[in-house]
C-alpha cells in the first residue's frame, strides 16, 4: 500500500443515517456502535481506513451524519458494505466522494 501521507487521492464516505441525533443512535444501538468502532480501529490499524466520525451537529440540522476517509474505492467499498448500521438498515443515504489531497 502507498504512503496515505503522499497519496494524491482518497475516497470520502459520507453516511446520513435513519438517527435523528448521536445520542439518539447511542440510545438505541449500543451494542452496533461498539461493533462500528472495534471494525472501524481494526481498518485504521491495518492502514485502509485514515479517519472517521459523526459529525455533531444540532439535530435540528438534519439527520445524524456521519463520514470516513479511505485509501481505495474498494476500501470505502467494503466499509459501508460490512458496517453494522448498513446491515441494519439503518442508513437512510450513502455517497463515496474522490478527493484530491492538495499537500500530495
Amino acid at each position: 500500500m502507498a504512503d496515505p501521507k503522499k497519496q494524491s487521492v482518497y475516497y470520502v464516505v459520507i453516511v446520513v443515517t435513519k438517527y435523528r441525533s448521536f445520542e439518539e443512535a447511542k440510545a438505541r444501538e449500543p451494542e452496533a456502535i461498539a461493533t462500528h468502532i472495534a471494525r472501524s480501529k481494526q481498518l485504521h490499524e491495518k492502514g485502509s481506513l485514515l479517519m472517521g466520525g459523526v459529525f455533531l451537529d444540532d439535530p435540528s440540522q438534519g439527520p445524524l451524519s456521519t463520514m470516513a476517509v479511505l485509501t481505495s474505492h474498494d476500501a470505502a467499498e467494503d466499509y459501508l458494505k460490512e458496517d453494522p448500521f448498513m446491515l441494519k438498515g439503518m442508513i437512510a443515504q450513502h455517497y463515496i466522494r474522490k478527493w484530491a489531497n492538495m499537500f500530495a
